[in-house]
């Protein structure tokens, strides 16, 4: 008899969990995913992809608020096995003591490096060329339990948060699907993690989304720009003005330039000067525009910046 689970999931990387739980037959008796949100300039509800993926199959969805004023609701359920993937609240003592397997997180970096809400955006951003997925006990610290399994994956050069979180969604499914048997077996006693090594991945701030090109070098600024692709996007401000930045590429050379200056438009990019070469936008937004190509942008308001410094 397979164990009753609840599985906690908000964003689209945990559905891929979700599903890989129900493809495989498990006995899920319940969702618990975050509230749902307006959205748009209608403030339209919307529901979270989890809260989606479990309608359609009929799974019961619970959306606190507060975690804490449902929990008795959530442990008349009778959990035996809590799963959780990228759910956003910390989930109280009173809870994580109650099922007999225990709960299980799906973490999407090489712990103890990158706990907290962001791992994948911080590994971007911060260049690394590898992060993986840890299959993980939780316990009430944020992410701070033993390690039963893991895997790696490599980041490439020109990988987006968006990207990376593509592979990282089958490996994520992959691993569990692999482990899950083992656990509940208790063939899988757990390694504890190194706190020296511990590194936090806090949520991407307001403060974050600002891309400051005459601080930042060319790699920074590259990386600050795919690593909020496709969510929640990067912006600059020149002229008074945000433009949001959704495709980038980079080129390191040597120059004279003032940093932040935009130089030009070329090869269907606004060039912007850095410390140790050129960021191109090749998609962008202007305050108040609809999203467009850098050439669209060129052939409308956009060479009024040509020699403009972006803040």
């Amino acid at each position: 008899m397979k164990p009753r689970i609840i599985f906690f999931g908000t964003p689209q990387f945990a559905c891929r969990i979700l599903q890989e739980l129900i493809d495989e037959g498990q006995n899920i008796a319940a969702v618990v995913s975050q509230p749902d949100k307006p959205v748009g300039r209608r403030h339209t509800i919307e529901k979270t992809p989890v809260h989606a993926l479990a309608e359609q199959y009929g799974i019961p969805v619970i959306q606190p608020v507060k975690l804490r004023a449902e929990a008795d609701s959530i442990l008349a359920l009778e959990p035996e096995l809590i799963v959780t993937c990228a759910y956003g609240q910390f989930v109280p003592e009173i809870i994580l003591n109650a099922p007999k397997y225990g709960c299980l997180n799906v973490h999407p970096s090489l712990l103890p490096k990158y706990r907290g809400g962001a791992p994948v955006h911080r590994a971007v951003m911060n260049g690394d060329k590898e992060t993986g997925v840890c299959l993980m006990q939780m316990v009430k610290a944020m992410d701070a339990g033993k390690v039963y399994a893991c895997c790696r994956r490599e980041i490439l050069p020109d990988m987006t948060t968006e990207d990376l979180n593509l592979v990282l969604e089958e490996d994520a499914a992959l691993l569990l699907r692999e482990n899950l048997p083992l656990y509940l077996e208790g063939k899988l006693p757990g390694t504890e993690q190194d706190e020296a090594g511990v590194v936090l991945a806090p949520n991407i701030s307001r403060e974050d989304e600002m891309v400051r090109f005459a601080e930042e070098d060319v790699h920074q600024a590259y990386n600050h720009i795919r690593a909020l692709i496709d969510w929640p996007i990067s912006y600059g401000v020149v002229n008074g003005k945000r433009i949001k930045f959704y495709k980038a590429r980079k080129e390191e050379a040597e120059h004279s330039c003032k940093t932040g200056t935009v130089t030009g438009f070329e090869n269907g990019g606004m060039r912007i000067a850095c410390k140790g070469g050129f960021v191109d936008i090749l998609e962008l937004q202007m305050e108040g525009k609809n999203r467009m190509s850098a050439d669209a942008f060129a052939n409308g308001a956009g060479r009024s910046l040509i020699g403009k410094q972006f803040e």
